[in-house]
């Protein structure tokens, strides 16, 4: 874990989103849940034009990821947009919240948010605000055990709320490591962090960060080289190597100089294995061999950065794709929460590490294409799989050795 709960990454902390009709009252939940005036509080309808995330911390909860979104019942002439970005907000949510006015009751827009919360299989709470405002407060029965009473302006409820949540966020969660699981104390982790026109100035990018400090964090010692570095390593340090992690732009040069006794992998894999399923992106990566002229092929990614003139996403991955298959596919591109709805019209769907998004929304990704029979792949597994090296790359997990054979 970092150092610090106000520095725990956006990806890494519980995504709560706030859903619910203009006026009843998200904002002032917000600013009642975190004792500070975050988000704007209007008796105007609408202020809240856009999804607002904030990232805090929430006690006894933790470190969090807040979202106020636009109301639900939006009659604007923007509001179906506005609307239809509230529900994509659903996508990385971990626990949804459904603010009610309690001294209106649930519109038909709050029902129909509802059942699209439900049919996600979502943690959900229906929290029925301004109680202040009512004698006698009827809800549904079939609701009672998703239901929460508060008046955010007077601070009642608030924290039997907060105390809810913590125990939401905790219920049959299972600390994942990233690859703790893999280590033992006083293992030697190698990483190969190429420092080239992509590479940020002056800081490592999170993978790598977290990485490092995951090793100390289970008493493992990481010694972080660029390519050109890693030979004389290897020759002080062979015989302690317990794996080698690259950049996976680097898999080519890394793998003719890694020993085949030293098991290799990159971090766009570890991230994959620790967000999501790897099992399907192996699956996703064989399509790479039966792509045909006119195919379309998206390629995706979870940050939005500035392009360089020699980019994976753009230029990279697209070039190793044409001259591995040996076709001209089309290439469609995204990032950040760009994600289609329909991914029909693509022969496949490959997708960057996705260390900037949390497992919820990389989840759904991977179902959505799961539901529209996409194959879809990661960055790390394609590179391997085109240069020949993916049943290397994966050997480091035991729960695919007897699957690799």
């Amino acid at each position: 874990m970092p150092a610090s709960l106000n520095d725990t990454p956006s990806s890494e902390r519980v995504h709560i989103g706030l859903f619910g009709c203009r006026n009843a009252g998200k904002s002032s939940l917000i600013n009642a849940l975190t004792g500070q005036n975050l988000a704007i509080v209007s008796d105007y309808k609408g202020t809240t034009t856009d999804p607002v995330s904030k990232a805090m911390e929430i006690l006894p909860l933790g470190p969090v990821l807040i979202t106020d979104t636009p109301g639900l019942d939006d009659d604007s002439l923007l509001g179906e947009k506005r609307i239809e970005k509230a529900r994509l907000v659903l996508r990385s949510t971990d626990i949804a919240l459904l603010v009610v006015d309690a001294s209106i009751g649930m519109s038909a827009a709050d029902k129909t948010i509802l059942a699209e919360i439900r049919s996600r299989s979502l943690p959900y709470l229906i929290i029925y605000n301004k109680v202040d405002l009512v004698r006698n407060l009827s809800v549904p029965e079939q609701d009672k055990d998703h239901i929460m009473v508060v008046s955010a302006v007077r601070h009642e409820g608030i924290t039997e709320l907060k105390d809810r949540l913590a125990a939401m966020a905790g219920k049959d969660k299972v600390e994942k490591p990233l690859l703790g699981d893999l280590l033992s104390p006083g293992d030697l982790v190698v990483l190969v962090v190429p420092i080239d026109e992509s590479a940020p100035k002056g800081r490592l990018i999170l993978p790598q960060q977290r990485t490092i400090r995951e090793c100390l964090d289970y008493h493992a010692s990481s010694l972080v080289v660029q390519v050109e570095e890693l030979p004389a390593v290897i020759t002080l340090y062979k015989d302690r190597i317990r794996m080698v992690i690259t950049d996976s732009q680097a898999f080519a040069a890394v793998s003719r100089i890694v020993p085949e006794d030293v098991p290799l992998t990159s971090f766009s894999i570890i991230f994959a294995r620790f967000k999501g399923q790897l099992e399907p992106f192996i699956a996703g990566a064989m399509t790479l061999k039966n792509i045909t002229d006119g195919d379309t092929i998206l390629i995706s990614e979870g940050c939005t950065h500035h392009r360089q003139c020699n980019d994976i996403g753009t230029v990279k991955m697209p070039n190793w794709i044409r001259r591995f298959s040996g076709a001209s596919p089309h290439f469609d591109f995204t990032s950040g929460k760009g994600f289609p709805d329909d991914l029909t019209p693509y022969r496949l769907v490959v997708h960057c590490g996705a260390c900037m998004l949390n497992p919820q929304e990389v989840l759904y990704r991977q179902h959505k294409a799961a539901l529209d029979n996409v194959p879809m792949t990661n960055y790390g597994i394609a590179i391997a799989y085109m240069h020949g090296i993916l049943p290397r790359v994966l050997s480091p997990f035991p729960e695919l050795a007897e699957k690799l054979k």
